[in-house]
């Protein structure tokens, strides 16, 4: 019983005692800098989509029971047709048969819907043509107010995509492309997170702003030479986004998975950073204010 309690009292002196092991991602773990109330965001639907689909719906039916009589009528048109010729040549072709008959109905058909569908093409009025080449006069005023008041991708996504927290906002920057924003955030992460292994701080530097550099840096000298992060993979999405004059904001929220090969440890990505950039400046960066862990 004394050997048990001696084995039992080292083994929680072990689990307590022993540091723990983790992977050491770009900023140690910790949240650093500015800091902001973030929330996903819902693609949000237009509004004409259902009445668009309603009006839409009674020319369907309609060119589906305009289908209906036109194939009722051809077939119709074509017996008929038949019938005539045979009681026209009655007469002079005592000898014709049943079969011969049906073949005459089903020349007279395939001529009737010919004749119908080059008529009915000829018909066609060329507003419905530009209303599926998207000229309806409804979408040319919504493209007129689109130019009118200076809108462009950026400011249209903003219109598709609403904050799912209403005291979150969620106004995109002038000529903001915001998906290929998030491609290019999922690489500056990887190559952030390879930097910090290298200890390469003058990288850093470029994607961070003063005084945030200085406490990555400070952080990062609590660290032992090259470190062995490598990111699995990682997903952004954008879940906060303003700006007024002066400053646009962004803060994105990166999910996913790193590991560390020579410690044996996996951990999952959960990560926000904010980023600002000046309006003022001409072709001013994005740079990283703050960081969530």
């Amino acid at each position: 019983m004394k050997r048990f309690f001696t084995v039992f009292t080292l083994i929680l002196t072990v689990a307590f005692v022993a540091p723990q092991v983790e992977a050491k991602k770009f900023g140690g773990g910790k949240s650093f800098g500015k800091s902001f109330k973030t929330a996903p965001v819902k693609k949000q639907q237009p509004q004409q989509t259902n009445t668009l689909n309603q009006q839409q719906k009674p020319g369907a039916n309609q060119a589906a029971q305009s289908s209906k009589k036109g194939l009722m009528g051809g077939l119709l048109g074509g017996l008929l047709a038949g019938g005539l010729l045979a009681a026209f040549f009655g007469g002079a072709f005592e000898g014709i048969q049943f079969m011969d008959i049906l073949i005459f109905g089903l020349i007279a058909f395939v001529i009737f819907k010919l004749f119908k569908t080059m008529r009915g093409a000829k018909s066609t009025p060329m507003g419905h043509r530009e209303a599926y080449a998207g000229n309806s006069p409804q979408q040319k005023q919504a493209q007129f107010r689109q130019q009118a008041n200076g809108m462009n991708a950026g400011a249209a996504q903003q219109e598709e995509y609403v904050s799912t927290d209403s005291e979150v906002p969620f106004n995109l920057p002038p000529s903001f492309n915001m998906n290929a924003f998030l491609n290019g955030s999922r690489e500056h992460y990887r190559k952030i997170q390879g930097a910090w292994n290298h200890n390469e701080l003058e990288t850093i530097r470029e994607y961070v702003s003063p005084a945030l550099f200085n406490d990555l840096a400070a952080e990062r000298a609590k660290l032992d030479g090259e470190q062995h992060t490598e990111v699995m993979y990682v997903d952004a999405e954008l879940v906060r986004a303003d700006y007024d004059a002066n400053i646009a904001q962004l803060s994105i929220k990166f999910s996913g998975r790193y590991k560390d090969r020579n410690e044996g440890v996996e951990e999952d990505i959960t990560d926000v950073w904010h980023l600002e950039r000046d309006l003022r400046a001409q072709n001013a960066p994005w740079l990283i204010v703050g960081i969530q862990a």
